[in-house]
């Protein structure tokens, strides 16, 4: 499925941020051989120079590694990955605080706020976990 793109935002730092939030977010692990920019190319309906731009702003972060003609894999440095994640959280609540802010909201009452959905996020995890699968009711 291709990728969705904002168009007010190029294009190659889209994907730098969705190939960097898939790998502080696990989607990728450690020492993980990553697809090739084709693949990756392919995958979000791009040129595959958007993709090795891309790679590149990764590699400076330190994020992606190259190793010669074996391909590009995600970093086994764990500092570098708690890094790129908490840049990205200081972002999403820089964000958030502005929003909050111009709703006049204190900071004490979208903590509050935030706390209550992540007590209701929690609350649904918790019922996923437990909730039987779809192939145990089918036998």
């Amino acid at each position: 499925m291709a990728w969705a793109f904002d168009q007010t935002i190029p294009i190659y730092l889209q994907a730098a941020h969705r190939i960097r939030s898939d790998i502080v977010c696990g989607r990728y692990s450690k020492n993980e051989k990553l697809p090739s920019v084709r693949e990756f190319a392919l995958t979000a309906s791009i040129n595959p120079n958007t993709i090795q731009r891309a790679f590149g702003i990764l590699e400076e972060e330190g994020l992606v590694v190259t190793q010669g003609t074996a391909g590009r894999f995600v970093t086994a440095d764990n500092e570098v990955i708690t890094r790129a994640r908490d840049t990205i959280a200081q972002q999403l609540l820089q964000v958030f605080a502005g929003k909050m802010t111009e709703l006049g909201y204190s900071a004490e009452e979208a903590a509050g706020l935030v706390k209550t959905c992540y007590n209701k996020a929690s609350d649904i995890n918790i019922l996923k976990k437990e909730a039987p699968s779809d192939e145990s009711a089918d036998s």
